[in-house]
């Protein structure tokens, strides 16, 4: 995920979004007299042109044309992230890191921010506030990196990642001819080592544990540069080839002298910064739009870990939970197999899906791949990560990128997709990320097509791995089945670790010990677990929390359609709204507006 994704970039909080594609929706704009007002307490500190003094059509009008040139200037101002969601205008690009363009950033987004919570939205149509309301916590996710994170200063990742994005954007997908991604990959590569410069310099108070992962990033992105990206070099010039070898062992040399900088910074460097409690209630509440507090987040999160521990243990086998290759009845040989083996899998659970009428599978759905994990993601994503068609894309192939073959591998990824690789394929691919962030790429309003809200993301995915389970796709006690408890277990677990870790309550080493032995995971893999958790704050709650409210939404949607209730349809309307926060489905599907004001109010 991702999927963000949507996870998707990896783990830099405000530019791991990824966008979606231009297209037609069944989304309707209809009023409803009948809605609540939402309540709004900030006042505006700026001139509140074009939205004061007009009527509600005029200000609606202006609110979508502050969102288009809002996602214009960001496109233009991340170009890395834009080449990530298969925009391809700025390929030749890095992000500008200077103090100076940064705070201008910063500002800007403030500014409109500032705009958009002045708006008083109480005689608009439902689902133009609703506009509104995602659209400021699109606005509110990027000013707290700004207030709050101030990853630019704090977090080296955020260097060596623009880096390694850089060229990955111009890999995963053959967009172009290979020489003209090549030629796009010089001009990058030239500005890296500037671009490392800018951030030692920038990096006024470095996290130790986020420079312990870039250093890691950094010395281990030689084969993206080494082998993937000569695989371009098929027809260029002479000169172009010189050019590109010449840029691309600066550029390394460049990456390995900043890894070696931040080794000898590590022993200045605080441990780790977290962000406070009041702070993370924030972020629960006004950008993820969620009516929960972290103490109640971590009590959901508790209550799901003591039922999945004792799910396990009331299968007959228990060990079914922990995945062992021995058990399969074949064990692929290398890694073509291993990636073929797994990907053959897909369409028997598309066939399950359509026999019993589960969800609704699109025309324009493309094709669902298994690749390999370049080396330089590993660190924060040891279980591999969901690369999803962008939202500027016109390729609708979606990826899974899982770590590296190795029938000896000890990682739980690996061990299970040799023994059953469904239950991840439902994950990653469909019912899960695929499905739904290719259907959110085709939403005709601008507003929710780019939302990415990361809680129904993994929710959605997470969910479709217990209903497929409920619905018959495994038997009982198998391997499958025992994954799937396991899964949810640790996805359990990862609620205690980010709640208390972002609060200041958890070290570190405290949250890889609960992921041991609380979430049943090995030690290579608590670690990446932890490190993730620590890179990407409130990421590590999604899966759980929103799977427990799309659960909540199904028995209040099933109640309400009583007779008429069948689950494909539920599906249906669920995922056709995009990647919206469920306070705001149930808004839309259940006409109650009463999460989503508890979360704002």
């Amino acid at each position: 995920m991702k999927t963000i994704r949507r996870f998707l970039c990896l783990f830099v909080f405000f530019f791991f979004a990824l966008g979606r594609i231009y297209a037609q929706s069944s989304v309707q704009r209809t009023p409803n007299v009948s809605d609540k007002a939402l309540i709004t307490k900030s006042t505006p500190t700026i001139n509140e042109e074009p939205f004061k003094n007009q009527n509600a059509n005029a200000t609606i009008a202006a609110l979508h044309k502050l969102a288009d040139d809002y996602y214009a200037w960001r496109n233009e101002n991340y170009p890395v992230r834009s080449s990530d969601a298969g925009l391809h205008t700025w390929d030749d690009r890095l992000t500008d890191y200077s103090p100076a363009k940064t705070a201008e950033r910063a500002q800007h987004v403030h500014s409109l921010l500032e705009k958009v919570r002045a708006i008083k939205t109480d005689n608009w149509p439902k689902d133009e506030r609703i506009d509104w309301v995602l659209l400021r916590a699109q606005l509110e996710e990027v000013d707290f990196g700004n207030r709050v994170l101030k990853f630019e200063r704090t977090n080296p990742q955020v260097y060596a990642s623009e880096c390694t994005n850089a060229i990955f954007s111009l890999l995963k997908k053959e967009y172009d001819t290979p020489r003209k991604r090549a030629l796009a990959a010089t001009a990058r590569l030239r500005q890296m080592p500037a671009l490392l410069r800018q951030g030692l310099s920038n990096l006024q108070n470095p996290v130790k544990l986020y420079a312990q992962l870039a250093i890691q990033s950094a010395r281990s992105i030689d084969p993206l540069l080494n082998k993937s990206l000569i695989a371009l070099d098929v027809d260029l010039a002479p000169d172009e080839h010189d050019e590109l070898i010449k840029a691309r062992d600066v550029a390394l040399s460049a990456l390995h002298q900043y890894a070696d900088e931040l080794e000898k910074r590590l022993p200045k460097m605080v441990d780790f910064a977290p962000m406070g409690e009041a702070n993370y209630n924030y972020y629960l509440k006004h950008i993820l739009l969620l009516p929960l507090d972290g103490a109640q987040v971590e009590m959901i999160g508790r209550a799901e870990l003591a039922r999945y521990r004792a799910l396990e243990a009331l299968l007959p086998d228990p060990k079914l939970a922990d995945p062992d290759p021995a058990r399969s009845a074949s064990i692929p040989p290398d890694q073509a197999s291993f990636l073929k083996a797994y990907e053959s899998r897909e369409q028997e659970m598309v066939s399950f899906l359509k026999e019993h009428n589960l969800v609704t599978l699109p025309d324009y759905l493309g094709a669902f791949q298994i690749r390999q994990l370049p080396e330089a993601f590993k660190p924060t994503s040891p279980g591999g990560f969901m690369n999803p068609p962008g939202v500027y894309d016109k390729d609708p192939t979606g990826f899974y990128f899982i770590p590296t073959y190795n029938p000896q591998s000890k990682n739980f990824y690996i061990r299970a997709a040799i023994e059953d690789p469904r239950p991840i394929l439902g994950h990653e691919g469909i019912p899960g990320h695929f499905l739904q962030l290719s259907i959110a790429n085709h939403l005709g309003d601008e507003i929710r097509r780019q939302h990415e809200d990361n809680v129904f993301v993994e929710g959605w995915a997470l969910y479709g791995e217990e209903m497929l389970m409920r619905t018959g796709l495994y038997s009982n006690n198998s391997a499958a089945q025992g994954q799937i408890l396991g899964l949810s277990r640790y996805r359990s677990a990862r609620i205690g670790v980010d709640v208390n870790l972002h609060t200041g309550r958890w070290t570190f080493d405290q949250a890889v010990k609960y992921f041991m032995e609380a979430g049943g995971l090995d030690h290579e893999a608590a670690e990446g677990e932890a490190a993730g958790a620590a890179s990407s704050p409130t990421q590590k709650i999604s899966y759980i929390i929103g799977k427990w409210q799309i659960m909540n939404l199904l028995g209040r949607y099933k109640d309400r359609q009583g007779d008429n209730f069948r689950l494909g349809r539920f599906h249906d309307d669920l995922i056709k709204n995009g990647s919206l926060p469920v306070s705001v489905i149930e808004w839309i599907l259940l006409d109650d507006p009463t999460s989503i004001e508890k979360a704002l109010r």
